[in-house]
């Protein structure tokens, strides 16, 4: 081969337009292959990110991230994705969205005590009064 076909060979791209829209079904399809991809890597946080709620409408792929750290993994992320996208589904004319979800701080009250759970337990099951009355029932030890 002399440098011309090197110089033509190089400035193939890899990716082959097939003509199709990147769809919830045409995504679930291309995505073992993408997690198989980066688990092969070794890139365990891309592989968290992968295993989080994903949504991929026509055109749109949307990628559910807890955290800045996620947040900033993905963005690095994103072209390869894409790129890993187009050559295993052939799907093109797509835009991947990052969206940061917060983790939902706990909304019930904890109970610490034996007593506080046991109270909890009286609220939900009003029988309890009346057992803890006839058996003399004690949360103390």
């Amino acid at each position: 081969m002399n440098a011309a076909q090197d110089a033509q060979e190089e400035v193939k791209p890899k990716f082959v337009d097939k003509g199709i829209a990147l769809s919830a079904k045409v995504f679930d399809e291309t995505l073992p292959k993408v997690k198989a991809h980066y688990q092969g890597l070794g890139k365990g946080m891309e592989l968290a990110i992968l295993g989080q709620a994903m949504c991929a409408q026509e055109g749109l792929l949307v990628l559910e991230v807890m955290g800045h750290v996620q947040e900033e993994i993905a963005q690095k992320m994103k072209p390869e994705l894409m790129q890993l996208i187009r050559e295993i589904s052939g799907a093109s004319g797509f835009k991947i969205s990052i969206e940061l979800k917060e983790e939902l701080e706990q909304k019930q009250k904890v109970y610490y005590t034996d007593t506080d759970k046991f109270m909890r337990l009286k609220e939900l099951h009003p029988a309890l009064t009346e057992f803890q009355r006839r058996f003399g029932l004690e949360t103390d030890f």
